[in-house]
């Protein structure tokens, strides 16, 4: 029995795929979606003035007493003396960045700097990452919420607070040396020990802000495909094995993210929490950048270096985040920027 022939364009059961003819292809292009028309810029405005009304006092303040403060920094160039004008200052280039480098105390306080935020970002980071796997782990709505409310109310604290509160508690004559005294044990300096004293700022720091950074991971986790945990549980994949091949790599964008942005920021380390507590510590200990700035600029009178220090703080900063930034590109991530068509 003979076959009746197909027409041009058929696919036989069995065969490999015959080409479509141009009509068909015809065809199908008409049945493809329209492309969406752009908006324009006006239209976009008047669609979102609302928000960006709600926008102007945040910009403004930023624009203030951020961006225009920047146009100080030249007198980090400058010999500058608070009875001139900025116009009248003598310009003296990139001295006063020589005499930095040559300043025994700039070197105490960036090397405190820096072992201070290493401390920070080692023991700190992770917290708030594990603190959102413990809270989206809760089954109770009541039990998420008031651990929340209890985990990130300290933020709202001032530093004079925090640290008023640990010496009640961790102070020479706090709470715990006086149990240890009692029992007939010898008090323990929590609050004096310049050996001890970077693991004592991380741990302010996690009691204080680790709850904040919960949050952005708590809104991360929300993100994540839920059909993906009931596959994973359906092929018998336990919680520690969904957490390690769904959740952190949902996660992994954001933890990316505000890893580079801590970078980037690492030698901003705080300045009330260090000068609250720089004669308990001593100065040797406590001096970080931000507190040279002060002492050197505000107390000291020698503005130009202190302004120096900032900038070169800022700078190294900025080169931080770039590198970072890379590195993040390499890895396949996005960072704070998306990478080039090229």
């Amino acid at each position: 029995m003979t076959q009746a022939p197909q027409p041009s364009g058929a696919i036989s059961a069995g065969h490999a795929p015959v080409a479509t003819s141009p009509a068909a292809h015809s065809a199908q292009e008409r049945t493809l979606p329209p492309p969406r028309p752009r908006t324009s810029i006006g239209a976009r405005l008047r669609k979102d003035w609302q928000m960006l009304v709600l926008m102007v006092p945040g910009a403004l303040c930023l624009l203030l007493f951020f961006y225009v403060p920047i146009l100080g920094n030249v007198i980090a160039f400058q010999d500058y003396q608070p009875y001139l004008k900025i116009t009248e200052a003598p310009f003296v280039g990139f001295q006063n960045f020589l005499d930095l480098a040559d300043d025994d105390r700039f070197g105490l306080a960036l090397r405190n700097t820096l072992v201070l935020a290493v401390v920070q970002l080692v023991l700190f980071f992770p917290v708030p990452i594990i603190l959102a796997l413990v809270v989206d782990s809760m089954m109770s709505p009541r039990l998420r919420k008031a651990f929340q409310s209890i985990i990130y109310l300290p933020h709202f604290l001032s530093w004079v607070l925090v640290i008023a509160l640990f010496q009640q508690i961790l102070g020479g004559a706090g709470l715990i040396n006086q149990l240890l005294l009692r029992n007939g044990m010898d008090a323990i300096p929590f609050m004096s020990n310049p050996s001890t004293f970077p693991l004592l700022v991380a741990f302010e720091n996690v009691w204080k802000d680790a709850g904040w950074g919960m949050i952005i991971f708590l809104a991360a986790l929300a993100s994540i495909d839920g059909s993906l945990y009931e596959s994973a549980a359906a092929d018998g994949a336990g919680r520690f094995r969904r957490i390690w091949h769904i959740t952190l790599p949902g996660m992994r964008p954001v933890i990316v993210l505000l890893l580079i942005l801590n970078l980037g920021s690492i030698l901003t380390v705080g300045f009330e929490q260090f000068i609250l507590q720089r004669d308990t510590v001593g100065a040797d200990t406590a001096e970080v950048l931000d507190t040279y700035a002060y002492y050197s600029g505000v107390i000291g009178g020698d503005w130009s270096m202190g302004a120096a220090a900032g900038l070169a703080k800022g700078v190294v900063g900025t080169i931080l985040i770039l590198v970072a930034n890379k590195v993040a590109h390499m890895l396949g991530e996005d960072g704070i920027y998306r990478r080039s068509a090229s």
